[in-house]
């Protein structure tokens, strides 16, 4: 039992405001404005982001997963493709990610589509990552039971041992995805809990925008 009293904590938001006429056309043009003044106030993981999936039976499931790019594609990120995410975008590739802001008193919600990145787009960025999280994308099977610490530090070592002298390439199960948006919710906080909550949605003809309550 939490010794704190959850239903006292509480704070009003009063940092800012965000009317229709703050909207770019687009919802990834505003997006990298918004990423951009969250890592100024952040820096640390400013593009942390929950992605949650759907899996088989229908259970929803969620993790932090870092943004690695935007574009007017959709949002990337890199994974496990054997991992339990990976798993569920095989089943029902309809996922929603969430960037909380909290210092800046903002969220982001986007709801879209994940599809499988080119292997060329994959090994363009393994190649980027540092040697020991190449490494350790080898040692790890995202998602596996394993015994214990040690069955990881022992497949770590092995794999640094096979690849001492050589360029470390991308494991088979190891990829990435872009998802393709639908919706994408930017939110800011308000005081008395009369937030700002303002909606892109895709349609045929474009992007419509849409005000909801709080």
């Amino acid at each position: 039992m939490s010794h704190l009293d959850l239903a006292a904590l509480r704070e009003e938001y009063a940092r800012a405001g965000l009317d229709e006429a703050d909207l770019a056309p687009d919802p990834v043009t505003m997006f990298d404005r918004w990423m951009g003044e969250a890592h100024e106030a952040i820096r640390h993981d400013a593009n942390a982001m929950v992605v949650s999936t759907v899996g088989p039976d229908g259970a929803p499931s969620s993790r932090l997963i870092l943004l690695k790019g935007v574009s007017e594609e959709g949002f990337v990120f890199f994974t496990n493709t054997g991992s339990a995410k990976g798993r569920d975008l095989a089943a029902d590739p309809r996922c929603s990610l969430l960037f909380p802001w909290h210092p800046l008193e903002r969220q982001v919600r986007v709801d879209g589509v994940a599809e499988p990145l080119p292997r060329a787009d994959v090994e363009a960025y393994f190649a980027s990552r540092p040697r020991a999280s190449q490494l350790g994308a080898w040692a790890s099977h995202q998602s596996a039971v394993v015994s214990g610490r040690a069955e990881l530090e022992a497949a770590f070592a092995e794999a640094e041992s096979r690849f001492a002298d050589a360029d470390i390439p991308v494991p088979e199960e190891w990829g990435g995805y872009v998802v393709r948006p639908e919706v994408v919710e930017f939110w800011q906080g308000r005081p008395g809990r009369l937030h700002d909550r303002l909606r892109y949605r895709r349609t045929d003809g474009g992007w419509v925008t849409e005000r909801l309550a709080p």
